[in-house]
């Protein structure tokens, strides 16, 4: 147990413990949505349990909490490199503030509860509003864990251990669904009260046992610092600067609530979905590579920073672009997979999986982004990610209000597509305007490349997808599960076979980890 805690890895395990921790998790997420479908499937009840995250999340963004250990790690990592002592005062003052702030805002949050639940949901009916400000109640306080937890999660990053915050999200949702299942009989509320437990449980209590296992956690009374306001104003724009990527979900749950009953369960699902691959791929690329980002910034070694930034640019786009073709395909009969079971019906499926491919479609944008704005908090620059991405979220409401009025979620998902694609050009456009493109250095040329390759491939994985070994009627999970078995088995092979032949440059990293096979391929097309 004690080397649980201590063990530190270097960034290629770490990408590993992340990316598995993350799989892991999603697949948790994934069955705590199932069975969320399979009990109230898409209806009110439903709607209201993911609205009730709508004010808790904006709160947690307005103190930066999804991004308070990326922020926060360049500081640690400075003030322990220059003196232990003094970075300890560093982490206890800004320990000492946070929370005091998410403390006091919970509260007010947790007053006005009956007002900020219309803002969540306008669509609502009275009754409803009154149920979704019970929900509301019971999740806020969660907030404070997630926050105090992100502070000692920053540290453990700064230490180069991974392995307990890979995990806190798998517990986190262990506790939903334990919550959801023992408490069913009261609907949703049972689900709510799984995210407090799991909150403090995984996100607060783990990471704190950590600190202290893992090399010592010296919390001393401290509300003043000289680096406070430095950090306070490399914050600050993430405080007040609310992106396109952090707000997208709030936006497809207040506009879903417009759109009909169903409509913000639906597009809560699809967006899941989406977000495994994108979750497992990017989010681990980005977390593993990040402390090392600060680490060359703070050293000044800019040629290698800028070599760590393409090769993660370059990893995330080269697996998320074919997967996120192939997920297209597939989309039908994923949902009806996952979700079609009891109160989940075949039309929520149908619904649930065309909302699901347009959300596809900017899949790859969303990794990227992810990575490159870890780029930009390693050179402690929050504040263009927050103008741009601010900019860019002002400039999608009047879109999410037209294309919500004139078709529904379909319009809502769409919405959602241009706003991150237009946050993502601007980020890189900003980056070569005022960093320069060694960072970008063959991007482009191999994204084009994987893009053709993976639309080749999706011909034949289509057809393999369409033979149908099992009767959808008779027997729906085998069918569903043998057509994306046979069209994924397709595929992978077309892609594999041919990525190493016409695109070996693109591909060798992953070929040559992927034994014998991986290597004959290179090896054939090198000679």
């Amino acid at each position: 147990m004690a080397s649980f805690f201590k063990s530190r890895q270097h960034m290629g395990l770490a990408a590993i413990i992340i990316a598995g921790g993350i799989l892991l998790s999603r697949f948790m997420g994934l069955f705590r949505d199932k069975l969320i479908s399979v009990l109230f499937g898409a209806t009110q009840e439903s709607d209201l349990y993911f609205a009730a995250f709508v004010i808790p999340d904006f709160i947690n963004y307005l103190l930066a909490g999804g991004y308070f250990s990326i922020t926060l790690i360049p500081f640690l990592t400075k003030y322990f490199e220059e003196d232990e002592e003094d970075g300890w005062r560093f982490f206890s003052t800004v320990f000492f503030w946070i929370t005091a702030a998410i403390c006091a805002l919970t509260l007010l949050a947790f007053i006005l509860a009956p007002r900020l639940a219309y803002i969540a949901a306008p669509g609502l009916d009275p009754r409803a509003l009154a149920r979704l400000a019970v929900f509301l109640r019971i999740i806020l306080p969660a907030q404070i864990f997630f926050m105090c937890g992100s502070c000692l999660s920053a540290l453990l990053f700064m230490r180069k251990q991974f392995t307990v915050p890979a995990l806190t999200s798998v517990f986190y949702n262990l506790f939903i669904i334990a919550g959801g299942a023992l408490l069913r009989r009261r609907g949703m509320e049972g689900f709510c009260w799984g995210v407090l437990a799991g909150s403090f449980v995984s996100n607060f209590l783990l990471p704190l046992l950590a600190a202290k296992a893992g090399g010592g956690l010296r919390l001393r009374w401290s509300v003043s610092h000289p680096g406070l306001k430095k950090y306070f104003l490399v914050a600050l724009p993430l405080m007040i600067g609310q992106s396109v990527t952090v707000l997208d979900e709030q936006m497809l749950r207040i506009f879903g609530s417009l759109a009909g009953v169903g409509a913000v369960s639906w597009l809560s699902y699809a967006r899941r979905i989406m977000q495994v691959p994108v979750s497992v791929v990017a989010q681990a690329a980005g977390v593993a590579s990040y402390p090392f980002m600060a680490e060359l910034f703070v050293k000044k070694d800019f040629t290698r920073l800028f070599s760590t930034i393409r090769v993660a640019l370059q990893n995330v786009v080269t697996l998320l672009i074919p997967l996120s073709v192939w997920m297209i395909l597939v989309a039908e009969p994923t949902v009806r997979f996952i979700f079609q079971q009891g109160r989940f019906t075949a039309h929520d499926t149908a619904q649930t999986a065309l909302l699901l491919q347009m959300l596809l479609v900017c899949a790859t944008c969303w990794g990227y982004q992810q990575v490159l704005g870890r780029g930009f908090y390693a050179r402690m620059d929050t504040l263009t990610p927050a103008v741009l991405g601010t900019a860019a979220a002002v400039l999608s409401i009047p879109v999410f209000y037209l294309l919500t009025s004139r078709y529904g979620a379909m319009g809502i998902a769409a919405a959602s597509v241009l706003s991150v694609l237009a946050y993502t050009a601007a980020m890189t456009v900003w980056w070569k305007v005022r960093i320069g493109g060694e960072a970008f250095s063959g991007i482009v040329a191999g994204s084009l490349k994987v893009g053709a390759l993976s639309l080749a491939c999706a011909l034949p994985a289509w057809g393999a997808g369409k033979v149908r070994l099992f009767d959808p009627q008779g027997s729906p999970y085998l069918s569903s599960l043998s057509e994306i078995a046979l069209s994924g088995l397709v595929f992978g092979v077309f892609f594999v076979v041919l990525s190493g032949r016409l695109i070996p440059e693109t591909v060798k990293p992953y070929l040559e980890k992927a034994g014998p096979v991986g290597r004959r391929l290179l090896k054939s097309k090198t000679a």
